[in-house]
């Protein structure tokens, strides 16, 4: 597959999306957010991808926000035409359709935070699921400084992550912050030196592909994510007795145990591609509603 503003690096379990515009401080363009989609598709279609590791090209950014230059695409937040319903398609926000994407992973996202996070190169890392920032790395949802609102459904998400007060402190000011306070605000999980920040990436990939079931990984992703917005914890409750149901009857199961009381490492067989359980995705299906 080949791509222009991205790079695709798979090996031993685990794929790292680069943002690669370093010259441009990995600003984003509508060209940046389909090479990620695309390569999502491939990833998530790929039993051999177990985690997945995004960062920025370059010392100095992750990603600097969306590039308004003609040569970045101008309009960015829109493609400048005239629109009759506010349903129309270009209307639609881009970086809200790269995160929406995002959140239909089957796969663990982690961002290693190279460096400045502006902008939708702050928002994009809210639909991953562990966050980890370079002691020099800085965040800013500069959105009101700009004139307009935080995008790429980042009202959904931000809260969710840090509470709704500290997401509306960040977003009224719409100052820039550095990793530190993004760790104390939660936005973070932990801060690294620079040269450390991949390593630690990597390890915990690397502790998800060597120790656990895809098939057990991606339902619970689905699940945290899906069902903290549920009304009740009894929809939480009908989802997880149906998945203990189908799983515990599953070859992955019958391996966790094996492997445990063998005292070894598992090789567990299912394939995301094929095995996820038969009521999955249950969200699409009127029964589960």
């Amino acid at each position: 597959m080949s791509h222009t503003q991205i790079t695709v690096d798979k090996g031993d379990g685990i794929a790292i999306i680069t943002l690669n515009r370093p010259d441009k401080m990995n600003a984003y363009t509508r060209t940046m957010g389909e090479e990620i989609m695309a390569a999502m598709d491939d990833i998530d279609a790929d039993d051999a991808v177990r985690a997945v590791i995004f960062t920025g090209a370059g010392e100095r950014a992750f990603c600097a926000g969306a590039d308004l230059t003609p040569e970045g695409g101008g309009q960015i937040f829109s493609d400048g035409a005239e629109v009759e319903s506010l349903s129309d398609d270009r209307v639609r926000d881009g970086g809200g359709l790269l995160t929406l994407r995002l959140f239909e992973s089957k796969k663990p996202l982690i961002s290693a935070c190279n460096g400045v996070a502006v902008g939708v190169g702050a928002t994009m890392q809210l639909a991953m699921d562990i966050r980890l920032a370079a002691s020099h790395a800085r965040y800013g949802f500069v959105f009101a400084r700009r004139g307009i609102v935080p995008e790429a459904a980042s009202s959904w998400f931000l809260p969710r992550i840090v509470g709704i007060s500290q997401a509306l402190e960040w977003c009224y000011s719409g100052r820039v912050f550095d990793a530190e306070e993004a760790k104390a605000g939660g936005l973070v999980r932990s801060v690294h030196a620079p040269d450390d920040l991949m390593l630690a990436a990597r390890d915990i990939a690397r502790e998800i592909a060597d120790n656990t079931s895809a098939i057990s990984v991606a339902m619970t992703r689905a699940m945290m994510w899906r069902l903290m917005s549920a009304d009740h914890p009894m929809e939480a409750h009908k989802i997880d007795s149906r998945a203990i149901y189908r799983l515990s009857r599953g070859t992955d199961a019958q391996e966790g145990i094996a492997s445990f009381l063998e005292k070894r490492k598992p090789a567990y067989p299912g394939k995301v591609s094929e095995d996820m359980p038969d009521f999955y995705p249950w969200w699409e299906q009127r029964e589960y509603e």
